[in-house]
């Protein structure tokens, strides 16, 4: 076991390895500007405790949204005496940095710990920013907190699992955290666990080359709350995807709760086993729809008052509501950078500022429709599944509605012909083509189909 007093050359001999992996990973521009600048900490070899360190609130925030759980499972494949990692400011980070707990696979160490710390001892901790009282609610999101809020307070609930389904930023692992917070503050002796799906399949992965599934097993289905994010990422993973089966009917069958988040519905997951999406539908399925300007206000209200320092004239306010609408992660990450701009530039914050320092997010969000989005939009407006916008059939209900996509696709996006016709199920360009002028002729003669082209695309650009 690595001591204080002797870890130094073998935590810098795994971090240069860890970080010749994330620059190949993540490539030389997201490397240097986010995670070179990371420094050692110090290190509790009893907790088994690592500090990584940035210069500043706002970039230890960003690593920690973005890399925390594959910076911790780097640590642990190389370097297993290092169980948990703190990211935060400096040499002395804020206490309430956000903590990634690596679940151990020692068996002396669960063997022999005390029975109020068992509980606990293979629970991820949850990042404290990340709760109810942080979420701001509106009509996008109102039915996904209030489902979750209900998973994490009541004595019985009437569903489970609860699946909450929408866009990359719209709160999804908001919601997966505030859940566990509050599950935990009614029940401080459940065991919680929180782990992406991509981190269900390396850990599943790992105990069957060391012969420790029946470990992994034991595990999570003994968790009394189970949080699994982004479900989307084990599809076509065969093998996972039957541990992840069983893992989830032992859970519900024990009277256990089980939370799952993807980036879309349940029938719209392409490569997940029919008897998973089953399951998955069986509890409650929540959306978190894109929001609208007035919750995007509240959300920008809200953010302010946490930075009681930055002064923001109500004109600007106003203007990023509207001009950064592509979800409220980016908005979020809009007001750190003003603010730090301006503190770091001794700016007062303008129009002309903001402009300024927003330019190239302002310019991203003016053409950011993407081509899913049409998709998922025309196939809810004509009530298909989004599925058959890539399947081969060539009924009119179907046909048409596939058509107005493409349509949209060319109109709203970039996109070349040749790759819209490749997310529409591989078509050729020539039948985008033929699609285009189709709708731009109906258009004309048809106003009905005009009227709803016109109302999608004012819901797309808003």
């Amino acid at each position: 076991m690595l001591s204080e007093t002797g870890a130094t050359d073998v935590l810098g001999a795994a971090w240069e390895s860890i970080r010749a992996s994330l620059r190949r990973e993540c490539g030389a521009r997201t490397f240097d500007g986010w995670l070179r600048p990371i420094a050692l900490g110090g290190f509790d070899a009893e907790a088994g405790t690592l500090r990584l360190e940035l210069p500043s609130q706002f970039m230890a925030d960003w690593v920690q949204t973005h890399f925390s759980e594959r910076l911790a499972l780097a640590w642990r494949q190389r370097l297993p005496d290092v169980r948990q990692i703190r990211i935060g400011v400096g040499p002395a980070a804020p206490r309430t940095a956000a903590v990634v707990e690596i679940p151990s696979s020692r068996d002396d160490e669960s063997e022999s710990a005390a029975p109020e710390e068992a509980a606990s001892l293979y629970s991820v901790a949850l990042e404290p920013r990340y709760r109810f009282e942080n979420f701001v609610i509106g009509k996008a999101n109102e039915v996904a907190f209030n489902a979750a809020r209900t998973l994490a307070t009541a004595e019985n609930v009437a569903f489970n699992p609860l699946f909450i389904h929408g866009g990359t930023g719209r709160g999804k692992t908001h919601l997966l955290h505030a859940l566990g917070h509050e599950f935990h503050r009614m029940r401080p002796r459940a065991k919680i666990i929180y782990m992406s799906a991509e981190k269900f399949m390396v850990e599943f992965v790992a105990a069957l080359r060391a012969n420790e599934t029946i470990r992994f097993k034991q595990q999570l289905r003994s968790a009394d709350l189970l949080m699994i994010d982004d479900v989307q990422f084990i599809a076509g993973k065969e093998s996972t995807q039957e541990e992840f089966f069983h893992t989830m009917n032992e859970i519900i069958s024990a009277g256990r709760r089980l939370a799952i988040s993807s980036d879309r519905a349940p029938q719209d997951l392409d490569g997940i086993e029919p008897r998973i999406l089953s399951r998955l539908s069986w509890g409650l399925v929540a959306d978190i729809n894109a929001a609208d300007l007035e919750l995007r206000l509240n959300i920008i209200t809200k953010k302010l008052e946490q930075l009681p320092d930055v002064k923001v004239p109500d004109e600007v306010v106003m203007f990023l509501a509207r001009r950064i609408s592509s979800n409220v992660r980016e908005l979020e990450g809009a007001l750190n950078r003003i603010a730090a701009y301006a503190m770091m530039q001794n700016r007062t914050i303008d129009l002309e500022f903001v402009s300024e320092v927003l330019a190239n997010i302002l310019r991203a969000n003016q053409r950011r429709i993407s081509i899913d989005e049409i998709q998922t939009r025309v196939s809810d407006h004509y009530r298909i599944r989004k599925a058959e916008m890539t399947s081969a059939r060539r009924a009119r209900e179907v046909a048409r509605p596939r058509q107005v996509a493409m349509y949209l696709s060319k109109q709203l996006t970039p996109r070349s012909l040749p790759e819209i016709g490749r997310r529409f199920g591989g078509r050729d360009h020539t039948t985008v083509i033929h699609a285009v002028r189709q709708i731009e002729k109906l258009r004309a003669q048809d106003a009905e189909l005009d009227a709803d082209i016109r109302l999608l695309t004012r819901q797309l650009e808003s």
